[in-house]
């Protein structure tokens, strides 16, 4: 729980009190030994402080270094630029998005004018 930066988190605690990033850590914790394992996260920096972000972002980063691959559902442009590969959908949400407007690193997606995410990378 350390490792995730959950060690805040009392014994006993209800689980209804904890934020959806916070519960995807707690699955975290668990898996942080593992390699070769495919991880799906939607939106975990929800909820979360900034210097949790960059915590998490360490986890998510040690996830990859053993050797599993880690795909984030993400907003958070602190995620979007630390990412080794983006998909960026659009060109707005809901049933005006859908199309790819840009796939490939963060730093080519500064250069994608036909990506609204460009412009805040």
């Amino acid at each position: 729980m350390h490792d995730v930066g959950l060690d805040y988190l009392t014994l006993g605690q209800p689980l209804n009190t904890l934020s959806g990033g916070e519960c995807q850590r707690i699955k975290l914790a668990s898996e942080l030994h593992k390699e070769g394992s495919i991880y799906v996260m939607d939106e975990p920096t929800t909820g979360l402080h900034k210097s949790d972000t960059a915590h998490l972002l360490g986890i998510i980063n040690r996830l990859v270094d053993s050797g599993n691959t880690v795909i984030v559902i993400e907003h958070n442009m602190d995620v979007v630029r630390n990412a080794d590969w983006v998909i960026d959908l659009g060109p707005e949400g809901g049933s005006k998005g859908g199309q790819v407007m840009f796939e490939g690193t963060p730093s080519d997606l500064k250069q994608a004018r036909q990506s609204m995410t460009s412009q805040y990378v």
